[in-house]
């Protein structure tokens, strides 16, 4: 091979100038003026985005140099400078790299621009996430979606002489398809309607900021049907989707979208080291002495896991159960726990809702779950069963009997009835081990409401109030005394009654108990959007 010796090593030719003068186009320092719009909203760009999501120089794009469809209706230079890459920025990179290394950090990243013709979903954008889903599908590639956009495009001509309706396109199964197989991240700040709210909502986690909004129709469809005329800010406003469940994590910001993402996706990359953690010996004293009286389980959580790990999902929706990530000693766990500031722990409808899609979200990617019990049971009454208790609640002995991945259960003070037996994975038994604290009380029902349906008639035969009532303080005291945690472990009814400041160690040597390969769920094969 001869090479021209007048020929300088970093001379550039004309083809190769070409190209880098078209990718040009669609970077923000080309658009000064799309990006001001966007400082203006307080939001960044679709590239600033991705480019603070991946590890520096570690993402690479594919579809660059698309346009939007609309050849027939404008010049190659309008769609080149207006249109850069379709609208739709894709492509391969790495995510928290420097503390999992490669093959864990691996990271599809998909970005509508909100810059080009709002974000919406082009004939050439459908193609290129269609070409990214199934490398995705196929090498197991997590994926964040930035999916702030007005869903379907109409002006897009071209594919006029290809298509009708296009309703046959592939890209919302193949997406629906990816759940369950690898984590998805859904991040919305701004409009975000129709056809991208459909990917979004098949997210495992949506993160949104506070000026986004979201809906299965915007504006246009709204009007277009006849059901009034909404500007965008109306439609599926923040304090409304935090409260119904739709929005996981609610964030000031786009910096803090992106950097509660890359902490997401870090319990499914692995093991983090060094970590820190409170003296546990708080814990003994975080259950009031008083068994009536109400804490905040939060504070239990934040002792138990390592120092700053916790993340916590849905806070605004069934706040009856809580619902998040931490780590213990490094490793990543799901952790639920009721909330007794709620309904005094019970758990209602939502709350179940809420329990048994995060049962499905650990176990679909392998996590651990560790449950927080205490619970006076389900919620109970007319008005609760108008909300279709009974199914709601059965999600989570369903979904729980077929979770797979080490599941342990600990009761903080009160593990009452059905309600406790769904927090324990279906029974106490069932649970890789069922330890209480000392504070822990059982029973078949709320040992108040037991004295009151089971002694009834002896109650009402005494007369005197007085006596009535010490006779109803006995009676729940001897059911307290019977239901008692050291007297539940003594009829092998729990495995162990532990000192709190021992949680972590039980916990982790449950955990290594558990043959290599018992870490990984297959119970199920996705994760219900719901």
């Amino acid at each position: 091979m001869s090479v021209d010796k007048d020929l300088h090593i970093d001379s550039i030719r004309p083809e190769l100038t070409e190209v880098i003068e078209r990718h040009a186009f669609g970077l923000d320092e080309r658009r000064p003026e799309a990006v001001a719009r966007r400082q203006q909203k307080n939001r960044r760009t679709a590239r600033a985005n991705v480019r603070d999501l991946c590890d520096n120089d570690h993402f690479i794009e594919y579809g660059a140099l698309a346009v939007a469809a609309q050849r027939g209706r404008r010049s190659a230079d309008d769609l080149i400078n207006r249109t850069p890459a379709d609208g739709l920025i894709a492509g391969i990179g790495s995510v928290n790299g420097a503390l999992f290394g490669d093959d864990k950090s691996r990271c599809m990243v998909m970005a509508y621009d909100y810059t080009v013709l709002a974000g919406t979903q082009g004939y050439f954008n459908h193609k290129k996430m269609d070409r990214m889903l199934k490398l995705a599908h196929e090498q197991r590639l997590p994926l964040v979606l930035f999916a702030e956009g007005g869903g379907g495009r109409p002006g897009d001509i071209d594919a006029a002489g290809v298509m009708v309706a296009g309703l046959d396109l592939s890209t919302f199964g193949s997406f629906a398809n990816l759940s369950g197989r690898v984590p998805l991240v859904g991040i919305v700040s701004g409009p975000c309607f129709a056809g991208n709210a459909a990917l979004l909502g098949c997210c495992d986690v949506i993160i949104a900021t506070e000026n986004s909004n979201i809906g299965m129709g915007g504006p246009v469809m709204i009007e277009g049907g006849g059901f009034g005329v909404f500007r965008p800010e109306e439609i599926g406003p923040m304090d409304v989707q935090t409260q119904n469940g739709v929005v996981d994590i609610a964030v000031a910001d786009d910096p803090e979208a992106v950097a509660v993402a890359r902490q997401y996706l870090s319990y499914f990359q692995g093991t983090t080291s060094p970590w820190e953690a409170a003296d546990q010996c708080v814990l003994r004293g975080l259950i009031p002495e008083n068994r009536r009286r109400v804490y905040d389980v939060q504070a239990v959580i934040e002792a138990l896991a390592d120092r700053g790990s916790f993340l916590e999902l849905r806070p605004k929706f069934g706040p009856g159960i809580i619902t998040g990530l931490i780590r213990i000693e490094g490793r990543p766990f799901g952790l639920m726990a009721n909330n007794c500031m709620h309904m005094a722990g019970a758990i209602e409808a939502e709350g179940a809702d809420k329990a048994a899609r995060f049962m499905q979200l650990c176990n679909a990617h392998g996590l651990p779950m560790l449950s927080l019990c205490d619970t006076p049971g389900f919620m109970v009454g007319p008005e609760i069963e108008k909300r279709a208790q009974v199914r709601h609640v059965c999600r989570m002995f369903v979904i729980g009997a077929h979770v797979t991945v080490p599941y342990f259960t600990v009761v903080l003070r009160r593990g009452y009835g059905l309600g406790a037996m769904a927090m324990a994975k279906g029974g106490f038994h069932e649970s890789f081990f069922t330890a209480s604290w000392p504070t822990g009380e059982f029973g078949a029902m709320g040992l108040e409401g037991a004295v009151k349906a089971g002694f009834k008639k002896e109650l009402e035969a005494i007369e005197n109030p007085q006596e009535r009532e010490a006779l109803y303080d006995k009676l729940v005291a001897q059911l307290v005394e019977r239901g008692k945690a050291i007297n539940m472990a003594s009829y092998l009814e729990i495995d162990a009654v532990i000192d709190p400041a021992d949680t972590r160690r039980w916990i982790m040597q449950g955990l290594k108990s558990v043959p290599a390969g018992g870490a990984k769920g297959t119970g199920h094969d996705f994760v219900d959007p719901w």
